[in-house]
């Protein structure tokens, strides 16, 4: 049951109902509207924007407009007050039992409440993580996979139809690079002194198992071959060898991908995708032999001072326009990532998510334009840049990882404080902002460390009813039962306080799922378990509050039905974020 849902209806009609007398123009767009929190909780507790968004198209005053508003509101029951504030914010207060059906709501469906038809089953492309098959995950790879793997689930979560999809990017120069390094390993294997690891090549030791394999399985005979002949079956095994390992470093995390596109696999088969898809921009002018000035204080690995074949980016919005051939003939980076992303409008995915770290900011409007002209302005591309985490132990820069040779590998840091940690803290900060992940803080058992602190106050919920059982021992304290409980009890204000937050988690689930901001998620589950935390403590100084009454049934199952709620929004919220919602704390 979302109360913000139900009243952004109610005052759609109340439009509907004031056009049809005459007393607004009809037709007025409400995409606007919007039904939220008052700032002030003290206001009300709902607000609307209606006559503020309206009245410019209505040709009112705003004000005169939200007494309309006002007018037709205060005929609804469910409501007791209504005001308007400033130039025409309107603020409401509901009867009592409109929060205590929100309460009875969230008991009886506890995995159900908060669920959404926002997505309708639509289709959509969430691609994150992508990093290239050169090495395990490092700590800067974890937060994109965090946040695309939460975005995932809060999508799902809102009922859209979520694909999790990974691009091998196996088809540059950097692949190669990896197959003449895991050779080195190879030869290593096989006896040779292959000193230090030469500047260009990866020296990390996680290549030495490929290399072992690679001797067990071919001896010597790729000694005397040729690079042309042992680089293709190298890399081959190479990729495959660090695409396990990227999987296993994905599950550490529980991160799974429903699909791994190979970017190779575009100039497979028996058509060449990329090649068709220049052939298709020919064919519709959309591009042309011109030539490019230099990027201005940026570097573009595809630019070249030279007449060549430049897709028409700036008539879909970018700046300049993009070329797709380098001078030897093969294709530019961006050629390929438009045939990718042509190929996940054809697979059905009209809507489209890509996860990238902050150093690809300056690709994201050709990458938008592309998108535009492939799928005729049908498609959209949403692109969530992740900015960089800088890794501390008690306030200091973490060292190197010895396993990979130059950065900290996701594995070392999942190791040492555990999966939770790592996703909740990863997600408890906006993607586009600077991200301090503090290996000491979030082992913290404080209200200074989220995780700890939203955790904990899940399996306090599972606490109280364990309490319950023993104060009450064979009492049914099901769902069943407790949805028949008094909640007019429930009248303290930290009480609907908490009921109040909990009636937010539905409205906060889809204004994530809209903005593609998991990390609203997160600041709500902080935000509700302080609140949760402070009743708890105000039961220690005043006895009738507390969740359990030993002479008192009637308000212990009150309240115990508002933790059942809690517990349920909690488990949600965390699941949501791929986060444990454990019964104990140790």
């Amino acid at each position: 049951m979302n109360i913000f849902g139900l009243f952004e209806k109610r005052v759609a009609d109340a439009l509907g109902r004031l056009a049809g007398e005459g007393k607004i123009p009809s037709g007025l767009d409400v995409s606007r509207v919007v039904v939220e929190p008052p700032r002030d909780p003290s206001h009300g507790d709902l607000a609307t924007n209606a006559a503020m968004v309206l009245a410019k198209e209505a040709r009112m005053n705003p004000r005169v407009l939200a007494e309309l508003l006002v007018a037709d509101l205060r005929n609804d029951p469910r409501v007791t007050k209504v005001d308007i504030a400033g130039p025409g914010f309107i603020n409401i207060r509901l009867a009592p039992q409109v929060l205590h059906e929100v309460l009875r709501a969230a008991v009886v469906d506890t995995a159900g409440f908060g669920r959404s038809g926002q997505g309708v089953g639509k289709a959509i492309n969430v691609e994150y993580v992508s990093a290239n098959p050169t090495g395990p995950m490092h700590v800067g790879h974890c937060r994109g996979a965090v946040f695309g793997d939460a975005l995932a689930g809060l999508l799902d979560f809102a009922g859209y139809k979520v694909t999790r999809e990974y691009y091998i990017n196996d088809a540059g120069a950097q692949v190669d690079v990896l197959a003449r390094s895991a050779y080195l390993r190879y030869k290593e294997a096989l006896g040779d002194d292959i000193g230090e690891i030469p500047e260009g090549l990866y020296p990390g030791d996680y290549l030495k198992p490929v290399g072992e394999r690679l001797a067990g399985e071919h001896g010597q005979s790729l000694i005397d071959k040729p690079e042309s002949e042992w680089l293709p079956l190298v890399r081959e095994a190479a990729i495959n060898a660090m695409m396990d390992m990227i999987r296993d470093d994905l599950a550490v995390l529980n991160i799974h991908h429903d699909v791994f596109f190979s970017e190779r696999s575009l100039q497979l088969g028996p058509v060449d995708q990329v090649k068709a898809l220049i052939t298709d921009l020919r064919g519709r002018d959309l591009v042309y032999m011109g030539r490019l000035p230099p990027p201005k204080g940026q570097k573009d690995e595809d630019w070249e001072d030279r007449e060549q074949l430049l897709f028409r980016a700036t008539a879909f919005g970018d700046e300049v326009d993009r070329p797709l051939l380098k001078s030897d003939g093969s294709y530019t980076y961006f050629a390929s990532d438009i045939a990718y992303h042509r190929s996940k409008y054809e697979r059905g995915f009209a809507s489209m998510i890509d996860v990238w770290g902050a150093d690809h900011g300056g690709y994201v409007k050709r990458m938008q334009a592309a998108v535009k002209a492939v799928t005729d302005n049908k498609g959209d591309l949403d692109v969530k840049l992740c900015q960089l985490v800088k890794l501390l132990r008690g306030g200091e820069p973490v060292k190197m990882s010895k396993r990979s040779g130059d950065f900290v590998t996701l594995r070392d840091v999942v190791d040492e404080v555990g999966r939770d940690a790592v996703r909740f803290m990863m997600i408890f900060r906006k993607n586009d902002a600077p991200l301090d992940f503090d290996l000491a803080k979030v082992v913290e058992q404080s209200k200074d460390n989220p995780v700890f602190y939203v955790q904990y106050a899940h399996a306090r919920c599972a606490s109280i009813f364990r309490q319950a059982a023993e104060v009450y021992p064979g009492e049914d304290f099901s769902a069943a039962q407790l949805e028949k409980a008094d909640f007019t009890i429930l009248g303290d204000e930290s009480e609907t306080d908490l009921i109040h937050r909990i009636a937010q988690f539905p409205r906060t689930v889809e204004a994530a799922a809209e903005a593609h901001e998991p990390h609203r998620v997160a600041f709500y589950l902080y935000d509700v378990a302080s609140a949760f935390h402070s009743l708890w403590n105000k039961g220690k100084d005043l006895p009738q509050l507390r969740f359990v009454n030993l002479t008192d049934k009637d308000s212990t199952k009150a309240r115990l039905a508002l933790v059942h709620a809690l517990k349920g929004v909690l488990a949600s919220g965390l699941a949501i974020l791929g986060v444990t919602a454990p019964d104990e704390m140790r």
